[in-house]
């Protein structure tokens, strides 16, 4: 049962980006978003009290980009470079289905929500993806010894936020992906252990 309750969110949650990217958030309305899910305004109402707190729901689909990254990832990549190319994937979906405005309405709805914070969540698969690969950095001694696990993810976390907030303050007036393929490498070997 669980797993159709998953199933019927995820798909209004899918339907409902595709449909923002596709029409802009203000011109899709629930009732669209009920169609394009196969579901009903019952199952909508139960997931979401509004179009409004979907903005929140864009969390949930960086998550499954990251699930579905994981396990296409080799065993034997570098968990540096795993961690560059999860970002690459990451912003490249972003630049092709996430407008610039709804990104840009995300970051003002989660500094002004009083309730969950659903990019700090530390539940989302998102942070547990990263844990794994810091983890798998700690244990083959990648990192610096003065990171635990969790610095490595928050700085990570927190790199890749402020990069998607400069380019929606930007008004997306560059490739956030080809931007990310310069500027991550140097954040992320700035955490790796120097040889001697």
């Amino acid at each position: 049962m669980r797993k159709n309750t998953n199933q019927t969110k995820s798909r209004i949650v899918s339907s409902a980006w595709k449909l923002f990217y596709r029409y802009g958030y203000d011109n899709t309305t629930i009732d669209d978003i009920v169609e394009h899910s196969h579901t009903s305004k019952g199952s909508f109402y139960h997931y979401f009290k509004s179009k409004d707190e979907l903005l929140g729901s864009l969390s949930y689909l960086f998550d499954e980009k990251y699930e579905e990254l994981i396990t296409t990832l080799p065993d034997d990549l570098d968990p540096i470079a795993k961690l560059l190319l999860l970002n690459e994937e990451l912003f490249l979906m972003i630049e092709n289905t996430v407008p610039v405005t709804i990104l840009t309405q995300l970051f003002g709805s989660q500094l002004t929500t009083k309730s969950e914070k659903h990019l700090l969540d530390p539940e989302r698969s998102y942070y547990k993806v990263l844990h794994l690969i810091a983890t798998e950095g700690k244990e083959k001694n990648i990192f610096r010894d003065d990171l635990t696990v969790n610095d490595i993810s928050r700085a990570y976390a927190l790199f890749e936020r402020a990069m998607m907030y400069d380019w929606c303050i930007s008004n997306g007036n560059y490739s956030l992906c080809q931007y990310s393929q310069k500027m991550f490498p140097l954040f992320l070997n700035g955490m790796r252990k120097q040889e001697i």
